[in-house]
C-alpha cells in the first residue's frame, strides 16, 4: 500500500481520569479516514508517543488498525531506547500495522555510524517497512542515509530539521546510489508552512497535524498547492498557517497541545495532554478558535473570500 495525499497523525484521546479513551480514538481515526486521509500515523509525535506505556501503545495501534479497516496504510511510531524500540516495533507488527515511523533514540546524540546501527537493529526486528525520522538527536549524513536505503525494509526518510542544504545532498546521494523506490517526507511541525519549499526539492509528501482537527482546511490547502492555485495557497499560508505557527511558538510543546485543543474545539472528546506538555491557556485557546474560524472560511469559500488577520 502506497502513501499518498494528506497524511493523518491522530491525537491520542484520554479520559478525565487519564486512561486511554479507546472509543474516542476509534471515532477520531475513522472520521479522519472518511474525510480523505491518505495514510494514518498512529502513536507518533502528535499522538504523544513519548507519554504512552507499552500496553497503551499496543492498544492505540490496534484500535487505529481496526478503525482504518484496510482503507489506507497505518504506520505506527517507534523509537527511544533500543530495547524499547524493538519491543514497540514487535507490538506494532503484532497489531497489524503496515509500517513504522522510526523516531530518534532517547536523549543521546550518537555519531552517524551509531545512528545507522540503531536503525539497522530495529529494522532487523520486524519485516515492516520503516521510515526514518530525522529530527532532534537524530541527524544523518548523506552517506548514512544512502547506506540505510540499501536495507530492504527501509523505504523512506522523513525530515524534521529543515536544513535544506543537507536534505538536498541526502536526496541526491540516495538517488545516485540506488534505484530503489525510496520516498522522502516533509516532517517539520505545521508542515504546510514549508510545503512549497520542500516541493522545490521534489519532496511532496508531508505530515499534516492540522488534519487532526480541521481536515477541511488541510485538504483545501493540499488541493490548492497540488492544483497550482497559488492565490488560495498564499491566503491559507498567510491567514491561517502563519498565525497558527506564531501561536505554536509561544510555548514549548504547543505543536501537540494546540492540535489536541483544536480537536476539542471541533467537538472531539480527546481530553488533555499528558506531562510534560501543557494544555493551552484560555487566552491561547480563544486565539486558536479565531484562527480555525478564519481557516474554515477560506477552505469553504476558496480564494474568493478575503480574510484579514485571524490571530486577534
Amino acid at each position: 500500500m502506497r502513501l499518498d495525499g494528506v497524511l493523518f497523525f491522530p491525537v491520542t484521546p484520554f479520559k478525565a481520569d487519564g486512561d486511554l479513551a479507546e472509543p474516542a480514538l476509534a471515532r477520531h481515526v475513522a472520521d479522519g479516514v472518511a474525510a480523505g486521509a491518505g495514510g494514518v500515523f498512529a502513536a507518533c509525535g502528535t499522538g504523544e508517543f513519548n507519554a504512552l506505556g507499552l500496553d497503551e501503545y499496543t492498544r492505540v495501534v490496534g484500535v487505529s488498525v481496526a478503525s482504518t479497516a484496510g482503507r489506507v496504510p497505518v504506520f505506527a511510531g517507534a523509537g527511544g531506547p533500543l530495547p524499547a524500540a524493538k519491543a514497540i516495533a514487535r507490538a506494532a507488527a503484532a497489531q497489524g500495522a503496515d509500517g513504522l515511523l522510526l523516531m530518534p533514540p532517547y536523549l543521546v546524540s550518537g555519531p552517524p555510524a551509531g545512528l545507522v546501527r540503531y536503525v539497522r537493529e530495529v529494522a532487523a526486528t520486524v519485516d515492516l517497512p520503516i521510515i526514518i525520522y530525522q529530527r532532534g538527536t537524530a541527524r544523518f549524513t548523506p552517506s548514512a542515509v544512502a547506506e540505510l536505503a540499501e536495507v530492504p525494509n527501509i523505504i523512506g526518510f522523513k525530515d524534521g530539521l529543515g536544513d535544506f542544504d543537507l536534505l538536498q545532498r541526502i536526496i541526491l546521494t540516495v538517488r545516485r546510489s540506488t534505484d530503489k523506490d525510496f520516498t522522502f517526507f516533509n516532517g517539520l511541525p505545521t508542515a504546510e508552512l514549508t510545503v512549497p519549499a520542500y516541493r522545490g526539492l521534489g519532496v511532496n509528501l508531508y505530515s499534516s497535524a492540522v488534519f487532526a482537527f480541521a481536515p477541511e482546511i488541510s485538504l483545501a490547502f493540499y488541493k490548492a498547492v497540488t492544483g497550482g492555485d497559488e492565490v488560495l495557497t498564499q491566503r491559507l499560508l498567510t491567514d491561517f498557517y502563519l498565525p497558527l505557527v506564531e501561536l505554536r511558538d509561544l510555548v514549548p510543546g504547543y505543536a501537540v497541545s494546540l492540535v489536541k485543543a483544536g480537536a476539542r474545539l471541533r467537538g472531539a472528546e480527546v481530553g488533555g495532554v499528558r506531562p510534560p506538555l501543557l494544555d493551552p491557556t484560555p487566552e491561547h485557546t480563544a486565539s486558536l478558535e479565531r484562527i480555525i474560524t478564519t481557516g474554515l472560511a477560506l477552505a469553504v469559500a476558496g480564494h474568493d473570500v478575503v480574510v484579514g488577520g485571524g490571530h486577534g
